[in-house]
């Protein structure tokens, strides 16, 4: 799914925050979809081995493959949490630093006409 652009992706120089945003984004899609392969290979084993065949070591690798899937699952959507945090105080920052460069200017000025 795409993530809406932060301040700073649109910066020339990105920040050590930034690409690690970046590469958080990369690794949650990588994990997103190795679960979507995960799902869809539990769903055909499920459908093509017939149920009397499902037993033992079978049961077991398809129970497995869902508690994965659904970990896998649960981590992409922690990941996407964490990143939504990791953007926003990006963009504080971005602005903070702002600020700080119009007030170091604005008193730079001030100091100049004395």
């Amino acid at each position: 799914m795409p993530q809406p652009q932060t301040q700073l992706q649109t910066l020339s120089n990105p920040t050590p925050l930034s690409r690690a945003l970046d590469q958080n984004e990369i690794v949650r899609d990588n994990i997103e979809k190795s679960a979507d392969e995960l799902l869809l290979i539990h769903a055909v084993l499920k459908q093509e081995i017939p149920d009397h065949a499902q037993t033992g070591a079978v049961v077991k690798a398809l129970e497995k493959t869902d508690a994965l899937e659904t970990k896998i699952s649960d981590a992409v959507h922690e990941l996407a949490q964490v990143n939504q945090v990791l953007a926003h105080q990006i963009e504080e920052r971005v602005d903070l630093e702002s600020e700080l460069a119009a007030t170091k200017a604005a008193l730079q000025k001030a100091k100049s006409q004395h």
